[in-house]
C-alpha cells in the first residue's frame, strides 16, 4: 500500500533528494508537472522534474511515485533519463504557477500564487487542491518586500489570469537560490520568452550577470536586448570584462556604443580595449583584471587577495608580479607567483623573493593555439598576456580557453531533443 500522504505542499518538497526503493539517490526534485484541464476542474498532477547527476532535469511519472513525505521522496526507479521536454498543456508548477496572480472568486480582489497543495485522489490520480495565496501582493526586485495577508484557499476559489499577464518572480527565485549561475541559465533555456524576462527582471544585476555568462551567445544577445538600456548597462558592468566585450561584439555597432556610453567609465575602457583584438587571439580571449602585486607585497597580502569571493578559481591560482602601475597594462611584467609557492612560504616574505621568472608569457596577438599548446604544456590553469613593449595587459584562464575551443552549441542541452533558442524545446 502506497504510504502517499492525502496533501502535500509543492514549496515544502522543493530540493528534496528521491530515491529508489533500495535507497539508492536518484536526483533532486526541481518542480512538480501538472496538466490544466480547462473548465473541468483542477489541474491534473502527471509528474515531478527531478534533477539527477550531471544536473540534467528527468521526468517521473507520478505513477512511479511510491512515497513522499517532508524528508524524501521514494519512486519505483524505473526512470526515463531523458531529458524532460514539457509538451502541449503542461505547466510547470514552480516555473509558471507560482507568482501567477488570480481573481477571487468572492469579489474580494486579485492575489498571488506563493504556493500549491495536491491530494490523491481515491482512484490515485493527483489533482491541485489548495492554493496558498497572498492578497493584493506584490514584490519590489530592490527591496524584496511583499504586503498583504496570506491565505488557504480552494482551487475552485479562485480564477487564474492569462498565462499572457505579467507574472513575478519571487517563489521561482526562492526555489532555485541554491543553484550555481551554469545551472540556473540551464533553467531558463527551458522557459518562454515571456517567463524568462520576468526572471530576469527580479534578478539582482550581479546575479543577472553571472547567469548570463552561462548562456549561449545568442540567448545572450537576446535577453538583454530586451532590458532596458541603462538595466543591460548595469548587467554589464557586473559581467566580467572579457565577457561582457564577447557580448557586445555580438550586438550591432550603434547598440553597443550606446550601451558603453551608459557604462561607468572604467568598466567601458577595459571592453573597449577587449573589443580591439580578434577574436581568435590572445588579447581577444584574455581577462584584464587578474589578481596583480608589486614584487613589495608579502605572502600574506597575496593570499587575502586570492581568498576574494569574486575570483575564479583560475584566476586564484596565479599572482603576477608587475612594477606600478598595477592596473592593466602594467609596469614592466616581472613574472608569476602560483599559490601552490604562497602556501609553501612564510607570511611575511616578499613575493619578489619567490616570483617565478621562468615562465615566458604571450603576446596580445599570439593565437588561440599557440596559447592552448603553451597552456598544455606547462599544466596552466592561467596565462599571463604581454603587449609589445613587455606591460601586462591581462591573463587567459583555461575556462576562457575551454570555451573557445568547445564547439559553439556546447551550452545547448544535449540529447535528442534540440534546443530552439530562447523559446523551449522543438516539439
Amino acid at each position: 500500500m502506497s504510504s502517499i500522504p492525502s496533501r502535500v505542499f509543492v514549496a515544502r518538497l522543493l530540493g528534496l533528494d528521491v530515491f529508489d526503493p533500495l535507497g539508492d539517490r536518484l536526483g533532486r526534485l526541481r518542480d512538480v508537472v501538472v496538466l490544466s484541464r480547462g473548465t473541468r476542474g483542477a489541474p491534473h498532477v502527471v509528474g515531478i522534474v527531478v534533477e539527477v547527476p550531471g544536473k540534467k532535469r528527468v521526468f517521473v511519472p507520478m505513477t512511479r511515485v511510491t512515497s513522499m513525505d517532508q524528508s524524501q521522496i521514494i519512486c519505483t526507479g524505473l526512470v526515463n533519463l531523458r531529458r524532460f521536454h514539457q509538451r502541449g498543456a503542461e505547466q510547470l508548477v514552480v516555473g509558471e504557477l507560482f507568482d501567477r496572480r488570480v481573481t477571487l472568486a468572492d469579489g474580494s480582489g486579485d492575489a498571488v500564487i506563493e504556493d500549491i497543495a495536491m491530494d490523491q485522489q481515491r482512484s490515485g490520480d493527483w489533482l491541485v487542491s489548495k492554493l496558498f495565496v497572498r492578497r493584493g501582493g506584490s514584490t519590489s526586485r530592490l527591496r524584496g518586500l511583499r504586503r498583504g495577508e496570506t491565505m488557504l484557499i480552494d482551487w475552485t476559489d479562485a480564477h487564474p489570469g492569462s498565462i499572457h499577464e505579467p507574472q513575478g518572480a519571487t517563489q521561482f527565485l526562492a526555489s532555485h537560490e541554491d543553484l550555481k549561475p551554469a545551472d540556473f541559465a540551464d533553467a531558463m533555456q527551458d522557459m518562454s520568452d515571456k517567463r524568462r524576462l520576468e526572471v530576469a527582471n527580479e534578478l539582482q544585476d550581479e546575479r543577472l550577470a553571472d547567469v548570463l555568462q552561462e548562456l549561449p551567445e545568442e540567448d545572450q544577445v537576446q535577453l538583454l536586448s530586451s532590458l532596458d538600456a541603462e538595466r543591460a548597462a548595469d548587467v554589464l558592468e557586473e559581467m566580467d570584462p572579457d565577457d561582457a566585450a564577447d557580448l557586445l561584439a555580438e550586438l550591432p555597432e550603434e547598440q553597443a556604443e550606446e550601451l558603453l556610453q551608459l557604462m561607468e567609465p572604467e568598466e567601458a575602457k577595459d571592453v573597449r580595449r577587449l573589443l580591439e583584438y580578434d577574436e581568435d587571439t590572445a588579447g581577444g580571449l584574455m581577462t584584464p583584471v587578474p589578481v596583480i602585486l608589486p614584487p613589495e607585497a608579502t605572502v600574506a597580502e597575496a593570499l587575502a587577495h586570492v581568498r576574494r569571493e569574486d575570483l575564479s578559481p583560475a584566476l586564484a591560482s596565479a599572482i603576477f608580479i608587475c612594477r606600478p602601475p598595477l592596473e592593466t597594462p602594467t609596469g614592466r611584467f616581472l613574472g608569476v607567483v602560483h599559490i601552490q609557492q604562497l602556501l609553501r612560504s612564510a607570511p611575511p616574505e616578499q613575493l619578489g623573493s619567490i616570483v617565478d621568472k621562468n615562465l615566458e608569457p604571450v603576446s596580445d596577438l599570439a593565437s588561440v593555439s599557440e596559447v592552448a599548446q603553451t597552456m598544455a604544456q606547462y599544466n596552466l590553469n592561467s596565462l599571463p598576456v604581454v603587449n609589445a613593449t613587455g606591460r601586462l595587459v591581462g591573463a587567459v584562464t583555461v575556462d576562457d580557453l575551454l570555451d573557445h575551443l568547445l564547439p559553439d552549441d556546447w551550452r545547448v542541452h544535449e540529447g535528442g531533443a534540440p534546443l530552439k533558442k530562447f523559446g523551449g524545446r522543438i516539439g
